[in-house]
């Protein structure tokens, strides 16, 4: 077995701006659009906020997996802006395709993604050199998706 270890980079809450936008049933799935409204950074090696634009490009397959294609914008505290992007998956659960469509979405939906990070700031120039994995969750009550950002070292 190799050694790594994984490395805490930050945790952030993304607010959405509105409801989902549905675009309708396609024969890849369900494409619905969700769009940023800003939230926060905090962490050891990143603080600061999410702009107010981006979002996530979801395709809601049958079996209740969300496909995520995520593009956000950081600004840390000190000025840096810093580009985040990033595939993913979110679990709605066995039936979750049809729930979805009726409004019957669960408290709390599961997320894994795999963030990108792209800068040119000399302070965070290091995080374009990173391999990541982010645990969160999406809470449809409150608009919001959080996640715990990990360097996998």
């Amino acid at each position: 077995m190799m050694d790594y270890k994984l490395e805490h980079i930050c945790s952030y809450t993304g607010r959405g701006a509105s409801a989902p936008e549905l675009i309708g049933t396609l024969p890849e799935g369900t494409r619905v659009n969700f769009y940023n409204k800003g939230g926060e950074i905090t962490g050891p090696r990143i603080r600061g906020k999410l702009r107010d634009a981006g979002g996530d490009w979801v395709t809601l397959r049958a079996d209740g997996v969300a496909l995520l294609d995520a593009r956000l914008t950081f600004e840390t505290d000190d000025g840096a802006l810093i580009l985040v992007t990033y595939p993913g998956i979110a679990d709605f659960g066995e039936g979750g395709h049809d729930k979805f469509l009726r409004g019957d979405i669960p408290e709390a939906v599961p997320l894994r993604i795999s963030p990108r990070f792209f800068t040119r700031h000399p302070d965070y120039v290091w995080l374009t050199r990173l391999h990541c994995l982010g645990i969160g969750e999406y809470r449809p009550a409150a608009r919001t998706a959080s996640y715990d950002v990990y360097a996998v070292r």
